[in-house]
């Protein structure tokens, strides 16, 4: 859905992924006097957290160093932050460092952290639910290959959803969505690059 609202010029687009990011999110877009499209991912409706103090407010454009790490970045949002997380968990044990990024908002959008990551790592993976063709995460890489191409020394991976209607069943869904498996194999290729 987000890659819809991304092609209406004007629309600042929020998509987090935790739920004290919903609350400073949701106090930044009421705040916003631009047109605000806010996407709440349905595995965050069972989700819980501390609550955050009163005056809460996520700057809308600023993305979250979700984990820091020196082998790999990997640039998330919303429902695919967990994965990333445990993923880089996983990893963890084998030696590979991986900086997670939640982006938060796909418009604005925080490249600006996203690249000085990159001078970092110099390995990017780009994990999404949504379908690989025309997904935001393309634009992600677009913007890395215009202005920080010279900080990359691999190739860029994306782990996004096939290009078909989304299931309904969980266990079809979670067939052409990315899994922490997918997403610890797609970061292990790269670091071995």
């Amino acid at each position: 859905m987000e890659n819809w609202a991304l092609t209406v010029p004007g629309l600042k687009i929020v998509a987090p992924s935790t739920p004290a990011d919903v609350i400073g999110l949701m106090a930044a877009a009421i705040r916003s006097d631009d047109p605000v499209v806010f996407f709440e991912h349905k595995a965050l409706l069972a989700g819980s957290g501390p609550r955050p103090p009163e005056d809460y407010v996520v700057e809308l454009g600023r993305a979250a160093m979700a984990r820091e790490g020196t082998d790999v970045t990997v640039v998330t949002l919303a429902s695919t932050v967990p994965l990333a997380l445990k993923a880089a968990e996983q990893l963890d044990a084998d030696g590979i460092s991986v900086e997670v990024i939640d982006l938060r908002c796909l418009v604005p959008l925080d490249m600006r952290t996203v690249l000085r990551s990159l001078e970092k790592t110099s390995r990017l993976v780009v994990v999404e639910e949504n379908p690989y063709q025309g997904g935001w995460g393309a634009t992600v890489v677009s913007v890395v290959a215009d202005e920080g191409f010279e900080l990359l020394d691999a190739p860029i991976k994306r782990v996004a959803g096939a290009c078909v209607p989304l299931p309904f069943a969980d266990s079809l869904e979670a067939e052409v969505i990315p899994t922490v498996d997918k997403v610890t194999e797609a970061i292990r290729k790269l670091s071995a690059y």
